[in-house]
């Protein structure tokens, strides 16, 4: 071959391989505006970090200081915003670090009580509620104007906290307490308690804010419970629904899964909850309406994590002694797939167009970015020490 068809071929070959690779581009990840803005948030509880993702370049944008143990994020639905709760000493006060999207700098710290490790936000991302599990506290935040307006009573150690959609229940599991503590937003007090939930570890309501589940992860179940409502009146127009009576809070049962039930993740349609239990290597399936167990299903060893699709189809499971994720398909009720990422796979988030998914690798110490639609390893990056928790946040620049 001469030179000259030597140097066509070389180009030729390029320019293949750009085609393919656009394609591979244009068909894995969205096209985005000029103004648009992606990141995945990072907490590094061994460097007091967060480390931040450029989602839109896949890629590494810096890792911000922030308070002592960094311990759980979350995104503000309303501002752009991002909210780091930091645990702080063991026998310290912990605090709350304001990061400002845009810029991806510390724009405030909110003092907090002992221990907060748990947070969630009203639907109007006016207000934060924060677990003190060192203080067997709820605080209340105000984060526009950053400090805290209330502090409220809860059980033994709570270590997680959930809003109803419909913003007229707080749900908080109460570790040590072995406890489900029910809060009311709107009067800031202690609604009801319910026992025997033993190492009660995390909590899930459903969409209709009807019912919460609860991890019972020093045993072996969930607990249901039906919240509260309102008595509503009869419809005016004939043949519409009756009226109902006021219903208080109430236990509807106490479900059998695994041992060590550590983590529930919930359909987005409300469905189904899958119980993650970690000291089982399994998953159970519970229909929600019926508190029945559909079924349970081997996973890998140690899962500690279960994320479902936007489209109800799909669960990925993290098991943290192992290199792999697991794709789990719902209406088949079976493995798909294994993803080979990073050492210790725990947290994990979807980008907000669904196409990539980013776990946490906490033995590793990074991040892998897996294709959803090929359930592949597209890279990993590297986080700080003890990555534990993880968000995304995209918006729009005005």
């Amino acid at each position: 071959m001469t030179p000259r068809h030597a140097a066509r071929a070389r180009v030729f070959a390029f320019s293949l391989l750009a085609l393919a690779l656009a394609g591979c581009r244009s068909h894995d990840f969205p096209q985005y505006p000029a103004n648009y803005r992606e990141y995945v948030y990072i907490t590094n509880g061994g460097s007091g970090t967060v480390t931040v993702l450029d989602v839109v370049n896949v890629r590494l944008d810096r890792e911000l200081p922030v308070g002592q143990n960094p311990v759980t994020v979350a995104p503000s639905p309303t501002r752009n915003e991002v909210y780091v709760v930091n645990a702080g000493p063991v026998d310290g006060q912990g605090s709350i670090s304001v990061i400002n999207a845009e810029n991806n700098t510390v724009a405030a710290t909110i003092p907090l009580h002992r221990q907060p490790v748990a947070i969630d936000l009203d639907a109007e991302g006016k207000l934060a509620y924060v677990a003190n599990s060192g203080s067997n506290s709820i605080s209340v935040v105000d984060l526009k104007n950053r400090r805290e307006l209330a502090q409220i009573g809860a059980g033994e150690e709570p270590v997680a906290v959930r809003l109803s959609p419909d913003g007229k229940t707080l749900a908080v599991a109460n570790r040590k307490g072995d406890s489900l503590s029910l809060i009311d937003p709107a009067s800031m007090s202690l609604r009801s308690i319910f026992a025997g939930c033993p190492g009660a570890s995390d909590v899930a309501i459903l969409p209709d804010s009807l019912k919460a589940f609860v991890a019972c992860s020093a045993g072996h179940q969930v607990m249901s419970v039906a919240l509260a409502r309102a008595a509503q009146p009869a419809a005016a127009q004939p043949g519409s629904a009756p009226a109902t009576p006021a219903q208080p809070d109430r236990l509807e049962a106490l479900i059998d899964v695994g041992r060590g039930p550590a983590q529930v993740a919930l359909k987005p349609d409300g469905g189904e909850i899958f119980v993650v239990n970690s000291l089982s290597n399994s998953i159970s399936e519970v229909i929600t309406g019926t508190n029945d167990v559909q079924g349970a299903y081997m996973m890998g060893e140690n899962p500690v994590s279960g994320l479902v699709s936007r489209d109800n189809a799909l669960l990925y499971i993290g098991n943290l002694r192992t290199q792999n994720v697991i794709v789990y398909a719902i209406n088949e009720g079976r493995r798909v797939a294994w993803v080979h990422v990073g050492d210790g796979p725990s947290a994990m988030a979807f980008s907000a167009a669904g196409n990539l998914l980013f776990v946490v690798d906490a033995r590793s110490n990074d991040v892998a970015v897996v294709r959803t639609a090929s359930s592949s390893l597209f890279t990993l990056l590297s986080a700080g020490r003890e990555p534990n928790a993880i968000v995304d946040k995209a918006f729009k620049l005005p």
